[in-house]
């Protein structure tokens, strides 16, 4: 399947996942705004499915990313963001998602797991009561957090001040 096909709307992943769940797969839901893919962003990814055996990524739109991550980002637009995502085969969904946390994607989707990064723990994840409420599993995935797109764009910023 080509990356473009991977990005799918909310409604047809609700209609993927039960799809999965009747074949009795474990359904993951990863997210963040991946705003320059890097390693920690794949690491976490990677570690993220191998939770389970559907990896669904949420991506923030630029709405919800600029509101997130502040002035001059995001970088790149949320569908080429959710193009890169989807290019990994680790990922076999992408969802662009308007809202500030995946709560409403939980609500919906209803994954098994949630998978969150190391810059969380289990007890400061935003939708830890959500998932909790909904019987859904909250894992801590990845490298330790050694990765920041803020700190890379810094580094071009410089670089082109040099």
């Amino acid at each position: 399947m080509n990356a473009r096909a991977k990005i799918v709307g909310r409604a047809a992943a609700r209609e993927r996942v039960e799809e999965h769940r009747a074949r009795h797969e474990t359904i993951v839901l990863a997210n963040g705004c991946f705003d320059v893919l890097h390693a920690g962003h794949v690491r976490y990814l990677k570690a993220a499915r191998e939770q389970g055996d559907v990896l669904i990524v949420g991506v923030n739109s630029d709405a919800s990313a600029a509101k997130l991550k502040g002035p001059g980002r995001p970088i790149l637009r949320d569908l080429d963001r959710a193009e890169l995502v989807a290019a990994l085969d680790v990922v076999d969904y992408v969802v662009i998602f308007d809202e500030p946390d995946v709560r409403a994607l939980l609500e919906e989707l209803r994954p098994d797991v949630h998978a969150k990064g190391t810059d969380y723990t289990v007890e400061t994840v935003p939708e830890r009561e959500e998932s909790a409420r909904l019987g859904i599993r909250v894992a801590i995935v990845g490298d330790p957090k050694g990765h920041s797109t803020r700190v890379l764009i810094e580094r071009i910023r410089q670089s082109n001040h040099a």
